[in-house]
C-alpha cells in the first residue's frame, strides 16, 4: 500500500545531509578557531549560506508538496527556493555587523526576494512547450488465412 503518486524526499537526502554537514559544521569551526579577518567573514558568509540552504531544503520540499503549482516544481526549483533562504539569512547576518538591520529591512529584503521567485516562476510558466503526445503504435495487421 505505497503511494507512488506523491514525490519522494530521497533524491534531496543526499544534498540536504551535505549541506547541513559542511555548513554547520564548517561554521562550528570558523566560529570557535579562526579570528575575524576579511576571508573568515567571507567565509561565515559562504558557510552560513550552505546551512541555511540545507536547513531550509525539507521545509521548501514540504511546501512545494503541501500547495502544489502548475507546472509542478522540479528540482531545480525547489534548491533555488532553499537557497532563496540562505541568501536571505547571509544577507541579514551582514547587515547586522553593522547594525542596520530592522523589521523593515528584514521585511523588505523577504518581500524583495519573494517577488523575484514568483517572477522567475512567472517566466517558467510562460515557456510554451508542445504537448507531449505519446504515438500510438497501430495494430499489426492479421495474417491472410492459409489454404491448408
Amino acid at each position: 500500500m505505497h503511494d507512488t503518486s506523491r514525490p519522494s524526499f530521497r533524491p534531496y537526502l543526499a544534498s540536504m545531509l551535505g549541506l547541513l554537514i559542511l555548513g554547520w559544521g564548517g561554521l562550528a569551526l570558523v566560529v570557535f578557531t579562526l579570528t575575524p579577518t576579511v576571508w573568515a567573514r567571507w567565509l561565515f558568509f559562504a558557510l552560513l549560506t550552505l546551512a541555511l540552504t540545507g536547513t531550509a531544503l525539507p521545509a521548501v520540499w514540504f511546501l512545494n508538496l503541501r500547495f502544489p503549482s502548475n507546472p509542478p516544481a522540479e528540482s531545480a526549483v525547489i534548491l533555488r527556493q532553499a537557497i532563496w533562504f540562505g541568501v536571505y539569512g547571509a544577507v541579514l547576518a551582514w547587515l547586522e555587523i553593522n547594525g542596520v538591520v530592522t523589521i523593515w529591512i528584514a521585511l523588505g529584503w523577504a518581500l524583495g526576494l519573494i517577488a523575484v521567485e514568483y517572477i522567475v516562476r512567472m517566466i517558467e510558466r510562460s515557456r510554451w512547450r508542445p504537448p507531449v503526445i505519446a504515438e500510438e503504435t497501430p495494430p499489426a495487421p492479421e495474417p491472410p488465412p492459409s489454404d491448408d
